[in-house]
């Protein structure tokens, strides 16, 4: 179940996003937790089953767009359909009102969630 960020899941959602090799720079981390708590166009999400097993970030970009930004799973749960979930999840919440669509980082995967179905 996709459960939205709060500050209260910070460690937790830094933890996972740490998972990401361009989130790997403690800084950099720092600042991409502050821009989901500050920004209003940017959101992140847990993915919830007894535990919190992945994150999937948004971002709006304009009235069109929302954009997968940030998408990773707690590497002992891998390969186990989570990542396709949090996608499919981040459409059934959108697709009504916005394109979902991926940025570089993302596009393979979104790719391959696509293929699979």
């Amino acid at each position: 179940m996709l459960i939205r960020y709060k500050k209260s899941f910070k460690k937790i959602a830094m933890g996972l996003l740490s998972f990401m090799p361009e989130e790997k720079e403690v800084k950099k981390l720092q600042s991409t937790i502050k821009e989901y708590e500050e920004n209003p166009d940017w959101q992140l999400f847990l993915w919830k089953e007894e535990d919190i097993l992945g994150a999937v970030g948004v971002r709006f970009e304009n009235e069109i767009n929302v954009v997968i930004q940030h998408i990773t799973v707690n590497p002992s749960h891998r390969n186990m359909g989570i990542g396709r979930k949090m996608v499919q999840a981040v459409k059934r919440s959108y697709e009504q009102q916005y394109a979902v669509c991926a940025d570089d980082m993302t596009e393979r995967f979104l790719e391959r969630c696509e293929e699979e179905q």
